[in-house]
């Protein structure tokens, strides 16, 4: 195979996200940090990642804990600074792993230097120009532009007191009232993002996840709508989202990327439409696209089947790469969604064997690997923005971002030497920890480092080849490439005899040489 036709690095990874604030606190002030990640990089060598992905590190207020960047080329204080962030991106590559980070072009933080320019500056004016500002309707100007509502709850709009002293224009922000969207129809925004890509990939980040790769682009006019919106709910045909103009803004990204040929784009695009989603991973667009099907089946055959062949039927359209991912930092965690407890933990390792005998990339959420649920915090320790938006009636996601427990048998367990973390620690962590695991066989770490082994060392996992095959009732079987893998997948009430072959790992102990319910194995 020449060179020109070598697999990119991306197309067979598993890159484990890392939330920088819940991963390691390495100064002790209670929040993670660079130098905490940089302290667990041979954890994560050894457990067999091949990329880190950083949810926002860049400078920000943390409105929304860094997707409010208030300076898209600097580092935040709260995590360290630049020379910190190059030393870990050096440390990394030591150890074989690429360093990708957020992205974050819908919106800044209205602590940005352009929106505290537009905001000084009058209605018309350049400066306000690189937002989304508009006159208000009604009386007066006293009722929003449209009918829009924010994604985290409330309206998407608010208005401005001009420098004047009055009431003024509003502005759009389709998520908290921090987050100004930027326009995209401006020119000077995509020169300032192509400064900011260059400059991160001079410093050797290997990539970008692009966050609301479907946004960007707004309709023109900006009309009301009837499609009901209520907090952290999207759907296709939503006005806020998908609009077709966004792909020529990939399309620039994606010029630029090019310079870049090692590098790696990934988008989070939340369409649902097989055909609409492609359109996102064409040959000039993105190297990467979440697909969240996966994330949205229940526990069961049909949903599973479903969101496997979706997935790569959507990617099969443009000859993509297919993605797959179980958990990240907006929802659920696994094994508290399959149902809570030991089932829960159990149907979670399942279906992470399911995704990692798929083609493709495979996406890890810091603390999956350790079967992490998540935690009911108490209403005095929430801090996600959509709680306050959404006027207490959505609690957000900060059950799924506790830090990770390392070691000891009390919070904060090895996270930071502050007795205090940023999001509380249950008690009852202490059997989780990543040192327990360590010395447990069949532990929930244990198990993923053995899985992640066998993914890269065995051919039977290359090729882009899925052929289902026949399966018992409350089972299924799928062969992935040419060299005789099967994956079994039992969601049943009963154990089920498991397909030809010599098994290579199972998620849970046999039961007299069937499958148990709630569990998956490989066989070759």
């Amino acid at each position: 195979m020449s060179s020109q036709q070598r697999e990119p690095w991306w197309a067979r990874a598993v890159f484990y996200q890392v939330y920088p604030r819940s991963f390691a606190d390495g100064d002790g002030d209670g929040i993670g940090d660079l130098d905490g990640v940089a302290s667990r990089l041979d954890y994560l060598d050894r457990l067999g990642v091949d990329a880190i992905w950083f949810s926002p590190i860049m400078v920000s207020p943390m409105a929304d804990h860094g997707y409010d960047v208030a300076d898209p080329r600097d580092i935040d204080p709260l995590f360290g600074d630049l020379a910190a962030f190059e030393r870990l991106i050096g440390s990394a590559h030591e150890r074989g792993i690429k360093i990708t980070m957020d992205l974050v072009p819908n919106h800044t933080s209205s602590e940005h230097p352009w929106f505290q320019e537009a905001l000084a500056a009058q209605p018309g004016s350049a400066a306000r120009n690189r937002y989304i500002f508009r006159d208000g309707r009604g009386t007066g100007g006293a009722e929003p532009p449209n009918n829009w509502q924010s994604v985290f709850g409330g309206p998407s709009w608010t208005r401005i007191v001009e420098p004047d002293g009055n009431p003024g224009q509003w502005y759009l922000h389709l998520f908290d009232v921090e987050q100004p969207d930027l326009n995209w129809d401006n020119h000077e925004v995509f020169d300032d993002l192509e400064k900011t890509l260059r400059f991160w990939l001079e410093r050797g980040v290997d990539g970008f996840r692009i966050d609301v790769a479907h946004g960007m682009a707004k309709p023109p006019g900006l009309p009301d709508t009837d499609v009901e919106m209520r907090p952290r709910m999207l759907s296709d045909g939503d006005p806020r989202f998908n609009h077709p103009n966004v792909h020529e803004i990939h399309r620039n990204i994606r010029t630029v990327m090019d310079d870049y040929p090692e590098a790696v784009t990934i988008g989070e695009v939340w369409v649902f439409d097989n055909a609409s989603w492609a359109e996102y991973l064409r040959a000039d667009e993105l190297h990467l696209g979440f697909n969240f099907r996966m994330v949205r089946a229940e526990f069961d055959i049909a949903d599973v089947h479903d969101a496997i062949e979706n997935t790569l039927a959507a990617a099969a359209i443009e000859n993509a790469t297919p993605t797959w991912t179980l958990e990240n930092h907006d929802v659920e965690r696994g094994p508290s969604r399959y149902g809570g407890g030991a089932v829960g933990l159990d149907r979670a390792r399942a279906l992470a064997m399911v995704t990692l005998a798929l083609p493709g990339a495979v996406f890890l959420y810091n603390g999956q690997e350790l079967g992490l649920p998540n935690v009911e915090l108490p209403d005095e320790a929430l801090r996600d923005p959509t709680w306050e938006r959404s006027g207490h009636t959505v609690r957000g996601r900060d059950a799924c971002r506790i830090p990770i427990p390392w070691s000891g048998d009390t919070p904060p367990f090895g996270f930071s030497a502050s007795p205090d973390s940023w999001l509380p620690m249950p008690p009852d962590w202490a059997t989780l920890t990543v040192e327990k695991q360590l010395n447990e066989t069949d532990s929930t770490l244990s198990f993923f480092r053995h899985a992640l082994e066998i993914r890269r060392a065995r051919a039977e996992f290359t090729g882009n080849r899925v052929e289902w095959l026949a399966a018992p009732r409350g089972a299924l079987v799928f062969a992935r490439g040419d060299d005789g893998l099967r994956c079994a997948l039992s969601t049943g009430k009963r154990a089920v005899a498991l397909p030809d072959g010599e098994l290579i790992l199972a998620s849970a102990p046999l039961i007299d040489g069937k499958l148990p319910p709630n569990a998956a194995a490989w066989l070759v």
